[in-house]
């Protein structure tokens, strides 16, 4: 694919993952093995409160192609193909839920130097379809998305952003909820390997004046263990502790809660990804 400015998801990403990523208040397990053939077959099982649930997928690579089909303990079967360069600088994404047919989806993605775009539809009668374009350069990025609902003949949503990267730090304002909500975020690494880090956020809905001011960190304790904390002006904390056991085999362990309403139970969540 073209270096260019990544598709218009890219833009706040960074920041978002670090508020956000690897955050759980369940139980989850998931083992992952590789066979000889080159097939990745990946158990998990989640329990969340009284609830259990489990899935196994399989995933294969064959030269551009990359099949993935899963199959959970209700009985769905998810299947995705995704296939790179059928044209120059194109990746195509074509995923179906069996049986819920409606819930298909074909996504067509094209990079390229100053330019990304995304197109997605639905495999239904009257589908949604979704669509963006990002213009810039990796270090400079503006681009919108909009879905489309043809059913109804109007716009769903439509969403707009900036972003500036430098190689320590990315700034971005998005401008979402068809224009009710404008956030704006920052982050800034600590190292070189980019596993401490700063960040900030700041959401304003218009419609209510309502303000969010969120900020969060990472720090590498070591090579194995990074620890994560946020917290924002409505008093919820976060705090995150994830540990290579093994290499490529992580321990997550996290919490938040309330600290206005301390006598209310906090989320705790465990997760433990085992790879050979």
């Amino acid at each position: 694919m073209s270096k260019g400015p990544g598709l218009f998801s890219d833009i706040g990403k960074k920041a978002r993952d670090l508020l956000t990523k690897d955050y759980i208040s369940d139980q989850k397990l998931s083992i992952s093995t590789y066979s000889d053939t080159g097939v990745a077959l990946t158990s998990t099982a989640v329990k969340k409160g009284g609830l259990s649930t489990g899935d196994v997928g399989a995933q294969y690579k064959y030269k551009n192609a990359l099949i993935d089909v899963k199959v959970d303990t209700a009985s769905n079967i998810s299947t995705t193909l995704t296939l790179n360069d059928i044209a120059p600088s194109t990746k195509t994404i074509a995923s179906l839920k069996f049986p819920d047919y409606s819930s298909g989806k074909l996504e067509v993605q094209y990079y390229h130097h100053h330019a990304a775009f995304s197109t997605a539809v639905g495999l239904k009668q009257s589908p949604i379809v979704d669509l963006s374009v990002t213009l810039g350069t990796p270090t400079f990025a503006i681009g919108a998305e909009a879905s489309y609902e043809t059913a109804e003949g109007k716009l769903a949503k439509y969403t707009a952003g900036i972003s500036v990267t430098k190689p320590d730090s990315c700034a971005a304002i998005i401008l979402g909820d068809k224009g009710d909500t404008i956030k704006a975020s920052y982050i800034h690494h600590l190292d070189e390997l980019k596993k401490s880090a700063a960040v900030g956020e700041i959401t304003r809905r218009f419609s209510t004046n309502e303000n969010t001011f969120t900020v969060g960190g990472s720090y590498a304790v070591d090579n194995l263990t990074i620890v994560k904390l946020k917290l924002n002006n409505h008093g919820n904390l976060g705090a995150l502790l994830q540990h290579e056991l093994i290499p490529k085999s992580l321990l997550t362990i996290s919490s938040e809660f309330d600290t206005k309403a301390l006598e209310k139970t906090p989320k705790f969540g465990v997760a433990l990804a085992l790879k050979p």
